[in-house]
C-alpha cells in the first residue's frame, strides 16, 4: 500500500477520526493535501458538517503542534530556517510583518512554515490561534460548500 492509499484508507475506513489524523498529518511535515482528504471524505459519504469539523480539529491541532515546535525547539529550528529558502524568506517576513503574516497561514506550502515560525518568534498564542484557526476552518467551509454548489 503506497503513501496516498494509506491516508485514503484512514478516512474511508475510520470516518471522522481517520480524517482528523489525515488532516493533522497534512499540516505537519507530510506532503499530503488535507483539502483532498476533506473532499474525499465528503464524496465517500461523510456528512459535510462532520467532515469540516473533523478536518478542522485535526488541522488546527497540527497548527498548534507546529507552533509548539517553533516555540520549544527554536534554536534547533534556526539551522533549518537558515538552510531553507522558503523558511528563511518567511522568517524575514514574519519578523518584519509580525502578526499580519498569519493572514497567509491558510495557503498551501507556505502556511505550515508560518505556523512554525510564529512559535519561533514567540507570537502570542491566543492571537495566533484566533487568526490561524479561523482561516483554516473558513477554508474548509468554503471548499466543502463551494464544490457542492
Amino acid at each position: 500500500m503506497d503513501f496516498f492509499q494509506t491516508f485514503s484508507h484512514l478516512f474511508l475506513n475510520y470516518g471522522g477520526p481517520g480524517l482528523l489524523l489525515v488532516s493533522f498529518a497534512a499540516a505537519t511535515i507530510l506532503p499530503f493535501s488535507s483539502e483532498a482528504a476533506l473532499l474525499g471524505a465528503i464524496w465517500s459519504g461523510l456528512p459535510t458538517y462532520e467532515a469540516i469539523a473533523w478536518a478542522s480539529i485535526g488541522n488546527c491541532g497540527a497548527c498548534a503542534f507546529n507552533y509548539g515546535l517553533g516555540y520549544w525547539f527554536g534554536k534547533k529550528i534556526e539551522i533549518k530556517i537558515s538552510e531553507s529558502k522558503t523558511y528563511s524568506a518567511w522568517a524575514e517576513r514574519t519578523g518584519r510583518w509580525g502578526y499580519w503574516v498569519l493572514l497567509f497561514s491558510f495557503l498551501p506550502f507556505v502556511g505550515d512554515p508560518i505556523t512554525v515560525l510564529s512559535g519561533f518568534f514567540r507570537q502570542r498564542f491566543w492571537i495566533f490561534a484566533s487568526i490561524v484557526f479561523s482561516l483554516r476552518v473558513l477554508r474548509y467551509i468554503a471548499l466543502a460548500y463551494g464544490v457542492s454548489l
